[in-house]
């Protein structure tokens, strides 16, 4: 199965591409759900037919939804909250601290993500076209399942027998019983969190980002590519929509502002091509508003023609090992895939077992490989298309 997430500036049609995509598909007999976790929803909109949160079939001969945050929150988020609070209580927390810390930040993102992997899990459909928010939005929500997830473990530690054994030495079986039920609804959630860090690392999962071929959105999709990259998912698509048609041999005024136009465009879009590897495709602006099942499908023919629109790009691996020797006298480089735009402010240290990269302001702990554990980093070189870090043995480590 394919989950395609389509996201992208405010404002560049990324909700009509996501449903003409799913059209596509729907028309070629595959069994399609689109949905929209964008807060701002227009999914509805673009398809021409009311939605609900529930996937529901519609013309198209596919089904669509509209996730609601709300109703999720106050669905499976109370309990679990009222469980940390009583836990934190009991434990000598002051009741206002206690409200605070529980106060998870991004829930709602996590809970739209959460209801994605859900629908996308029930087995029903061949692909799932998500309607993301605009990009910022996007790059947070991607990030909240592993940042929520160190957020727990700091929250409620692996050793959970010894502070269930201290709890029970300090106030007897009733705190036990409310560790323990704490305990239940936060496992329950980590395990959620650790099914949706696979889905989004699943090589069946990537970001189409659409963009309009202008210079300040283009500046944003390069730092987004890097900004995905670091998190590790997967960009397999860009989409650059509204191109000023061609006006051919015609001629006039009107005419020569279009052919100027499409020539400044046209060299944002080779400024992008120069960046990256990522496939680039191109939609013309249309003269009317493309809603509903033709216009959909018709935009749809111009995006894809006869490609397939859940083909993806080559798999690249975010990390490879090289280098060797004997002992000591070993040399090792670690190579990140990870796509540098110009003007990227880059960062590197060593923490323990793991690197903390910072790209523009955006951190990652990336967990070292085991070969590399016991090595000091000697260099450092950034490139176009990543990292490459060298490594050799540490001798105070290495004879141990």
């Amino acid at each position: 199965m394919r989950i395609l997430l389509f996201t992208g500036k405010g404002g560049v049609g990324k909700t009509t591409l996501a449903a003409a995509t799913a059209a596509r598909l729907a028309a070629r007999g595959e069994r399609v759900l689109a949905v929209s976790t964008d807060p701002a929803h227009s999914l509805a909109d673009a398809l021409g037919v009311p939605l609900g949160p529930e996937p529901r079939e519609i013309p198209l001969g596919m089904h669509a939804a509209e996730v609601q945050t709300r109703g999720l929150v106050d669905k499976n988020w109370a309990e679990l909250r009222e469980h940390l609070r009583t836990m934190l209580l009991a434990a000598g927390v002051a009741e206002l601290e206690a409200e605070e810390l529980t106060l998870l930040p991004g829930v709602e993102d996590l809970l739209a993500l959460a209801e994605v992997h859900r629908l996308a899990a029930s087995g029903l459909w061949d692909a799932v076209i998500v309607d993301c928010g605009p990009t910022a939005e996007t790059l947070r929500l991607l990030a909240l399942p592993e940042s929520l997830s160190g957020y727990l473990e700091r929250l409620f530690p692996a050793h959970r027998r010894v502070v269930r054994g201290m709890l029970a030495g300090m106030a007897g079986s009733e705190n036990v019983q409310r560790w323990d039920a704490a305990a239940e609804a936060l496992s329950r959630l980590a395990e959620r969190l650790t099914a949706l860090r696979e889905m989004l690392a699943d090589p069946g999962t990537g970001v189409r980002l659409v963009l309009t071929p202008e210079s300040v959105v283009a500046a944003e999709t390069r730092r987004t590519l890097t900004a995905l990259a670091l998190q590790q998912v997967r960009v397999d698509g860009l989409v650059a929509n509204r191109l000023v048609p061609n006006p051919g041999a015609a001629r006039g005024e009107a005419a020569q502002w279009m052919r100027t136009r499409r020539r400044e465009q046209e060299a944002v879009l080779d400024s992008v091509r120069a960046a990256t590897d990522v496939p680039l495709r191109t939609v013309e602006h249309r003269a009317a508003e493309p809603v509903g099942v033709e216009a959909l499908r018709e935009l749809a023919d111009e995006l894809y023609g006869d490609g397939d629109p859940l083909a993806a790009g080559e798999d690249i691996p975010a990390m490879r090992v090289t280098g060797g020797g004997r002992a000591l006298d070993s040399e090792y480089s670690l190579r990140i895939a990870l796509p540098l735009h110009e003007d990227a402010d880059v960062d590197l240290a060593r923490i323990a077992d793991e690197l903390a990269v910072t790209v523009d302001g955006r951190r990652r702990l990336i967990a070292l490989p085991a070969v590399l554990r016991r090595c000091v980093v000697t260099s450092a070189v950034a490139g176009d298309d990543g990292l490459t870090i060298g490594f050799r043995p540490d001798p105070d480590q290495w004879m141990r």
